[in-house]
């Protein structure tokens, strides 16, 4: 016996036949599958207690729904016939026997859930599964009391037992999602060992506050965001970024909450509060995407509800129809009452219920195991009706940080410019502020190096087009020629004559003037032709908006063949190209990541932040793809259509089924033990379809190539410092 586990609910040693399950993120020993179950409904989170309670229900229900059956086609067959015939009576009381018990197990759920929509003013498809149940159920017991051999306890049974199996093929799939996301669902009850003055102690995550430490061993998960302060180690940020490399981490590196720490130990200083991590903003976003209803669950739901009181209408003629033609009052009330109750049965739309939810649930969670985020299955139908796509430039399809090409400076020297240009960049986290950033650093001016002068003061951001404000006792700026016209600052002829054509150009200046000017040159990242060329072979018109100049923009456009672009453009300007775009297109995706893109994220029909997004353009994307996961975007697109084909499949097949059958049922062709079987079955069908479709899933493609490197390069010094090199 193996003694070195012990069962995680009875607390008894775990032997050889044990099993260890993932459970709300966390591993847990049991010493039989019975333990593993009650631990799940006492102690689980979410999905987990009502998956666990309706397996267990399922179980006892399909125990006593098994007997009921049996003695059902006993009586069915005429078993009992001749010396035997005495016992039908007491064997259509054992019926009732086994089915009280049953209705009041399997059917509370439905009842509760009738109820609640009751006291919102509406029906609900449990209003119908109570409605048919109960009457067949009633219906049996009336004719047990009369002595008569026309009973259907069986079809209670059968409706409840294959509904509660619909519920539980649900609930299986939302726990299977909610497993294969534990590792950012479970930021939401993670601890940290918090360094305090030499000793150590547990502590919530969410009760962490910027400054404080935490310990961080190997092989554990990284929980907050924060800097290394000792320590040397390698990071698996696969969870987060998608990126399956571990990322070195020295002294002064970035950790991001939600990571695995490698090899060794690390000393970690949280930058943000523990509940505001991007781990744990993962967490609630997926959770707040799988529980979203869909445009199709929205149509579904308003079907529904006219639905069920025009079943009610019909069940109510069909009774009277087929009463009317019977002969005495018993045998008129018989008919009405098969009749009926043959329509409410098949009538019960549980596969409507189930024919959008399931697939978008495991669409949601084969995105999120790749890392990539999508906010519901809204998001998902709206990704399918794509006509066109437009991209940003900068940071999108280009590598991190663009690389310089060369400076020029203008009334000051070269070292004057990356020092003022360095302070100010370092107040901003757009791709090419850290490529000057880098630059004035690998120059070694007195503006970037730690406890020297002049340190950047309040800098005021102008979106899309530069950075203003105190260095040292000037105002100072650096933006694009634009920028420069709105301020009103002068810009020496010289440095525009020389430009090189394709490149970002920054000018930098204080007192009213520019002094210098830097250029820089963003290379499309190895994947983006290919993912373009995917995008337009699918069918879809690709646009490239950007605020970077004419000539870097047609350059860029040129390489990628992407025949439609706009330059120049402000957050504004970006959002009116959207929109004037999509009224001649029909719904199109934009793509971006910048803070200046949070607001054309937002316009876009489907917006989607991709690499390190800034906060805003996460939070205004419908999809966020990890750090190099533009080349999932082909797959992406290709899996929202497969469920959509899913989705129209499953409601095309409920709709004509429920038609069909009502017809059958109403014209007294169909009894009420089949109608239970069909409606069942087309609950079950759809579910399988569901799960078949995300088997076949198209595979999800690999790195097509790794970024260059984005460290840039200190330019080569000029031998005037009036030239740009090339």
């Amino acid at each position: 016996m193996d003694t070195s586990h012990t069962c995680s609910h009875c607390q008894l040693p775990v032997g050889r036949l044990g099993q260890r399950r993932e459970l709300d993120g966390a591993a847990h020993w049991f010493c039989c599958y019975g333990c593993c179950l009650a631990y799940q409904v006492h102690h689980g989170e979410h999905e987990e207690p009502q998956a666990a309670a309706a397996l267990i229900r399922l179980g006892v229900g399909g125990f006593l729904a098994m007997n009921v059956m049996l003695f059902s086609w006993l009586l069915y067959a005429d078993a009992f016939t001749g010396d035997e015939a005495w016992l039908r009576g007491p064997v259509h009381w054992l019926l009732w026997v086994l089915a009280t018990p049953l209705v009041l197990l399997l059917g509370r759920p439905f009842a509760e859930g009738a109820w609640q929509a009751a006291r919102q003013g509406r029906l609900s498809t449990d209003t119908l599964v109570c409605i048919g149940v109960l009457a067949a159920y009633c219906y049996s017991g009336w004719q047990v009391l009369r002595g008569s051999e026309l009973v259907y306890f069986d079809t209670a049974a059968m409706v409840l037992l294959l509904f509660t199996l619909g519920r539980l093929l649900e609930a299986q799939v939302r726990v299977r999602t909610a497993r294969r996301l534990a590792p950012m669902l479970a930021a939401e009850r993670a601890e940290a060992r918090v360094v305090d003055g030499g000793t150590e102690s547990w502590r919530p995550v969410v009760a962490i506050r910027p400054g404080e430490l935490v310990r961080i061993l190997p092989g554990e998960r990284v929980p907050v965001d924060g800097i290394v302060v000792d320590g040397r180690s390698e990071c698996d940020e696969a969870v987060l970024t998608g990126q399956g490399e571990p990322q070195f981490k020295p002294p002064g590196a970035l950790v991001h909450a939600g990571s695995i720490n490698g090899s060794r130990p690390l000393l970690v200083r949280a930058t943000v509060p523990g509940s505001r991590t991007r781990w744990q903003q993962i967490g609630r976003q997926v959770r707040e995407a799988l529980a979203r209803k869909s445009l199709a669950g929205d149509t579904i739901d308003r079907i529904i509800a006219v639905f069920i009181p025009g079943v009610l209408a019909l069940a109510a003629a069909s009774a009277w129809f087929w009463g009317s033609r019977a002969g005495d009052l018993a045998q008129a009330a018989d008919a009405a009452m098969l009749a009926g109750l043959a329509v409410l049965v098949v009538a019960c739309p549980c596969s409507l219920g189930l024919a959008a939810p399931l697939t978008h649930a495991l669409a949601i969670g084969q995105a999120a195991q790749r890392g990539i985020l999508v906010r519901g299955g809204d998001v998902l139908e709206r990704l399918a009706r794509l006509r066109g796509i437009a991209f940003d430039k900068t940071g999108t399809l280009t590598a991190d940080i663009p690389h310089p090409v060369g400076m020029q400076a203008e009334g000051a020297s070269p070292a004057q410019v990356l020092e003022v240009a360095g302070a100010l960049a370092r107040a901003s986290d757009h791709p090419v502020a850290r490529a000057i950033a880098m630059m004035a650093r690998a120059a070694g001016t007195p503006g970037t190096v730690p406890g020297a002068t002049p340190a950047s003061g309040e800098v005021e951001t102008s979106t899309g087009e530069g950075l203003s404000g105190q260095v040292g006792d000037r105002h100072c700026a650096m933006g694009s020629p634009a920028f420069f016209g709105t301020l009103g600052w002068h810009v020496p002829p010289a440095l525009l004559a020389t430009a090189p054509l394709g490149c970002t150009l920054v000018l930098v200046g204080w007192a009213g003037q520019a002094h210098g000017l830097i250029a820089l040159r963003t290379l499309p990242m190895p994947e983006v032709r290919d993912v373009i060329g995917a995008m337009q072979r699918q069918g879809l018109r690709t646009r490239l908006l950007s605020g970077d100049n004419p000539h870097a923009v047609a350059a860029m456009a040129s390489a990628l063949q992407i025949a439609e672009w706009q330059a120049a453009l402000l957050p504004q300007d970006k959002v009116r190209a959207l929109r004037d775009w999509a009224a001649g297109t029909g719904p199109v995706a934009m793509v971006g990541d910048g803070l200046n893109d949070g607001p054309v994220l937002a316009a876009a029909s489907v917006g989607i932040a991709v690499g390190n997004a800034s906060d805003l353009a996460r939070e205004s994307a419908d999809i966020v793809l990890p750090r190099t996961g533009l080349a999932s975007l082909p797959w992406l697109l290709r899996q929202a259509r497969t469920v959509r084909r899913t989705v129209r499949a499953n409601l095309a097949w409920a709709f004509g089924y429920n038609a069909i059958a009502l017809a059958l049922a109403a014209s007294g062709l169909l009894q009420p033990v089949l109608a239970a079987v069909l409606m069942g079955g087309s609950s079950i069908l759809v579910a399988m379809r569901s799960w078949r479709a995300s088997a076949m899933a198209d595979p999800y493609p690999g790195t097509t190539g790794s970024a260059a490197s984005t460290a840039p390069a200190r330019p080569a010094a000029l031998p005037s410092g009036h030239g740009v090199a090339p």
